[in-house]
């Protein structure tokens, strides 16, 4: 806005718009910004006169519903998009997003990134910052899944009340919501209990929220209209019937409706017997139940991607085909199809990212030994933990990173065997043999075999670093030979007796 460009805040829900409307304006009252918000319950003639502001850049934020990327909104100069909650935004949605965000930029919000959104982060096809950090004093909500039980709705409810406080009780039917609403008041005749749901008159369902904010009811029985931005600090119980009908995400957004203060919240999830759910949904439940503590909107999200799978990158269908083709080799390939439209398609935008990277000749560089090169049991004995070092091994890039992360390594587990400092030296080794055209190396009773590009890369064999190569051939012609296996080029280099002595021998050539 200070840089005379205009935001768009895109919400799912209109009681979310106009809860972010009064925000940004107490926040931004005494700075020159014009807020303006726009859903359903305003009139036409209003939208219509807010649309004009817009469009002539009178109005510096815009924040509505999926009325703002429609194509009558036009703007003057925006410069910044926000999703709010963005995985209650389906693909046609995104998809006219992306018209209206070509030279626009764009942050998504959500405390449990949808499967795809999160896969995207993972890949590398957008950058991801995660806020793990909770508010003080803010506890965990404890979460139990329960059989639907009278006697258990009327203990929470009257507990909460009984310390001042409010309660959710999530049902998300509208057509017998009177009835549920009926029953609580019959286990707690005391209790002052409203009703909230999509299909009410916007001023009724305006009045019902703001008097629930100021303390007006005790209860507020609602479809998951509330899921979406509610902050009510006061109330800290939510009971969800038919828990087993929602997705991990939708429940976890729930949830977090409650436990916004400093006092202790609870949620509970109310189903029928266990043995009648599907697999998946007990999956689910299990998840929130396990993922509790503050700040595992990220693992909930992670659980999410591992049961329902990353869906089509490009469609609309939520389950892909990485199972066929398996998730390391999906992503092998997402990402030389990236590096490759970075270099080609959109050069400039990344002109300055392809310059900074030093151009290896091949993507990854296979190592076949018989030697010892491992994380040994004895040194980590956890299996996860080992296999996270040798997924962060594998991501390192530079020598810093790695001096780094072996300091690391002596820190928490002590002086490392002799089989990791080898492996250590295989990550050294494979950068080089990747800046010298190298495929795979073997490595097996004291020869090396090194296994160039194919030949259909001609401009590797006219280049400088072959040229390299070949005067290392001319200068040890005793112990090493060049000559042409299958259509590629192999170098068979003798008598080393150590991997040291491999790195050694590589970089000689490079230098």
């Amino acid at each position: 806005v200070a840089d005379s460009k205009q935001v768009a805040v895109l919400v799912p829900t209109t009681v979310l718009a106009m809860q972010h409307y009064h925000t940004f304006k107490d926040r931004l009252e005494k700075l020159p910004a014009k807020v303006e918000y726009i859903n359903r319950f305003k009139s036409a003639k209003h939208i219509k006169e807010t649309l004009e502001r817009v469009e002539k850049g009178v109005t510096d934020i815009l924040i509505g519903t999926q009325k703002i990327v429609n194509k009558d909104v036009k703007f003057k100069n925006l410069g910044l998009l926000i999703i709010d909650e963005e995985q209650k935004f389906g693909v046609k949605t995104k998809d006219r997003l992306k018209e209206m965000r070509f030279n626009v930029d764009v942050l998504t919000l959500t405390a449990t990134p949808i499967p795809r959104t999160l896969h995207f982060s993972l890949m590398g096809a957008r950058d991801l910052s995660v806020i793990a950090t909770p508010p003080p004093n803010r506890q965990p909500v404890t979460t139990e899944v329960h059989v639907f039980n009278d006697i258990l709705v009327r203990d929470a409810i009257r507990s909460e009340i009984e310390r001042g406080g409010q309660a959710f009780f999530v049902h998300n039917r509208v057509s017998d919501i009177d009835s549920v609403a009926n029953n609580i008041l019959r286990l707690v005749p005391d209790a002052k209990v409203c009703i909230a749901h999509g299909q009410m008159d916007g001023d009724k369902l305006e009045n019902v929220m703001i008097r629930f904010i100021e303390g007006h009811y005790d209860v507020m029985v609602s479809t998951n209209l509330i899921e979406s931005g509610l902050d009510i600090s006061n109330a800290n119980t939510m009971i969800i019937n038919n828990a087993q009908n929602f997705g991990l995400s939708d429940l976890h957004q729930l949830r977090g409706r409650v436990g916004r203060s400093n006092k202790k919240a609870f949620c509970y999830l109310l189903t029928p017997a266990l043995s009648l759910l599907s697999t998946d949904s007990r999956k689910r439940l299990g998840a929130l139940e396990e993922f509790s503590d503050l700040g595992d909107g990220f693992r909930v999200a992670m659980r999410d991607l591992d049961i329902r799978g990353a869906g089509n990158l490009l469609g609309a269908e939520q389950s892909g085909f990485i199972n066929d083709l398996g998730f390391e080799m999906y992503h092998k390939i997402l990402d030389e199809a990236i590096e490759e439209l970075k270099e080609s398609d959109f050069k400039d935008l990344f002109h300055k990212e392809i310059t900074e990277t030093a151009k290896n000749w091949v993507p990854d560089c296979q190592i076949e030994t018989d030697l010892d090169v491992l994380v040994p049991d004895h040194y980590v004995s956890n299996i996860s933990e080992r296999l996270s070092i040798y997924n962060q091994l594998d991501n390192l890039k530079t020598e810093s990173e790695l001096i780094e992360f072996k300091k690391n390594l002596v820190d928490r587990f002590g002086k490392m065997p002799r089989e990791t400092e080898d492996l250590f030296v295989i990550v050294r080794i494979r950068w080089v043999a990747e800046k010298l055209g190298i495929e795979k190396l073997q490595y097996k009773n004291n020869i090396l075999k090194c296994y160039f590009v194919s030949s259909e890369q001609q401009n590797y064999f006219t280049s400088e670093t072959f040229g390299k190569v070949l005067d290392y051939v001319k200068k040890h012609i005793k112990t090493c030979q060049l000559r042409d296996n299958k259509g590629k080029a192999m170098l068979n280099i003798e008598n080393l007796t150590t991997i040291n002595q491999i790195l050694t021998e590589l970089n000689s050539i490079f230098d």
